[in-house]
C-alpha cells in the first residue's frame, strides 16, 4: 500500500493513489509505503529515481547499514519502531527511511500507530510541518510519546500485579498468573528501552550530519531530552519487576514450605505410635498381651495418645499456623 502526502499550508494532506498516473501528478513531501507491491516499487523508481530496499535489507541491523549515503546522494536510515498488538506480544518493526529530492520515503511491513498519529496531528495542527525533515522529526518525537504511553501502561499493569501479589491469600494459581503478567511487562519494557536507544542514535546522526536548520536542531535536542527522561522510568520499572518477581517466587516457596511442613509434622507425630506398634508386635512371652486381656486395647489407646500429643504440642507452640 502506498500513501502519498502533500504539504498544504503546513498540513499533511493525503492524496489517493490508484495508478502510476495519479502518482505522477502530485509533488509529495512524504511517500509512505506499507508492504509495497512490485508495481508500487516500480512506480517510485521510475518517477523519482529511488530504489526501495527489499524486506531483507530493511531488517538488516548491521551498524554500517543503518545510516549511509548512497552513490547518488540519497540518505538512507534504518530506525526501529514499537508495535503493540492486543492479540500477541509487542514487537519491533524496522522502518527504512530514504531522504531524496527533498522528499521523505518510508518503507515498512506493518501499519504503525506512530505513523497514524503523525498523519492525524499534521492535519489538525497547521504550520507544524514545513518540509520533509519536519515530518521525520515529528515521527521521532511521536515515537518517544508513544513509548511514554506504553510505559504508563506498564505502570498500571504492574500496580494490578502488585495488588494480587500482596493480597492475604496468594495461591499457586495466582502466582502463575502473576509470573505470566510480570514476564510480559518485562519484555515490553525491554523493547521500549531498545526502541528509545535506536531513536536516540537516529536523531543524533541527523544532528551530527548538519542536516537540520536551527529550529529543527532545537527540536531534535528536545527529542533527546525526552528520551533521556524515559531512561529513568525504564530503570525504575526493571527494579519494580525484579521486586515483584522475587516476591512472587518467595510466596511460592512459602506455599511449598507449608506442604513440606505438614509432611514433616505428620512424620514426627507418627513416630511414637510406630515405635509402640513395633514393640507390641514382637510377641515375646513376657509381653503384656500374652497374659493380659486388655493388652492390645491398651496398646491401641497408647498409640492414639502418642500420636495426638505431638500435634497438641506443635499447635500450642504455633508451629502449625
Amino acid at each position: 500500500m502506498i500513501n502519498v502526502f502533500v504539504l498544504q499550508n503546513g498540513r499533511l494532506n493525503q492524496v489517493p493513489i490508484d495508478s502510476r498516473g495519479d502518482l505522477e501528478q502530485v509533488e509529495p513531501v512524504w511517500v509512505d509505503l506499507t508492504d509495497p507491491t512490485d508495481d508500487e516499487r516500480a512506480w517510485v523508481k521510475a518517477i523519482y529515481g529511488v530504489t526501495l530496499p527489499g524486506e531483507d535489507e530493511v531488517k538488516d541491523i548491521e551498524a554500517s547499514a543503518r545510516y549511509y549515503e548512497a552513490e547518488n546522494g540519497d540518505l538512507h536510515l534504518r530506525t526501529d519502531f514499537l508495535l503493540e498488538e492486543e492479540d500477541g506480544p509487542s514487537r519491533i518493526v524496522t522502518v527504512a527511511f530514504i531522504l531524496a529530492r527533498k522528499m521523505l520515503f518510508s518503507v515498512h511491513t506493518d501499519d504503525l500507530p506512530v505513523f497514524r498519529l503523525v498523519r492525524m496531528r499534521a492535519r489538525s495542527r497547521p504550520g507544524s510541518i514545513a518540509d520533509y525533515m519536519d515530518v521525520l522529526l515529528d515521527l521521532y518525537a511521536t515515537d518517544a510519546e508513544y513509548s511514554a504511553d506504553a510505559l504508563e501502561g506498564i505502570y498500571q499493569n504492574l500496580e494490578e500485579v502488585s495488588g494480587r501479589v500482596l493480597q492475604e491469600e496468594f495461591t499457586d494459581q495466582d502466582a502463575a498468573a502473576a509470573l505470566n503478567a510480570i514476564a510480559h511487562e518485562e519484555d515490553l519494557n525491554g523493547r521500549i528501552r531498545r526502541n528509545m536507544m535506536d531513536t536516540r542514535r537516529a536523531v543524533s546522526f541527523l544532528m551530527r550530519g548538519r542536516l537540520l536548520n536551527s529550529e529543527q536542531f532545537e527540536e531534535a535536542r528536545q527529542i533527546l531530552r525526552d528520551i533521556e527522561s524515559l531512561d529513568g522510568h525504564t530503570s525504575f520499572l526493571f527494579d519494580k519487576i525484579n521486586f515483584l518477581m522475587d516476591a512472587t517466587v518467595g510466596f511460592i516457596n512459602i506455599n511449598q514450605n507449608k506442604i513440606i511442613k505438614i509432611f514433616s509434622v505428620a512424620s514426627v507425630a507418627f513416630l511414637p505410635p510406630t515405635l509402640i506398634a513395633s514393640i507390641y508386635g514382637m510377641n515375646f512371652k513376657w509381653l503384656p498381651e500374652l497374659e493380659w486381656q486388655l493388652g492390645y486395647p491398651f496398646a491401641i489407646v497408647l498409640m492414639i495418645t502418642s500420636a495426638i500429643a505431638p500435634f497438641w504440642y506443635f499447635r500450642r507452640r504455633g508451629w502449625l499456623k
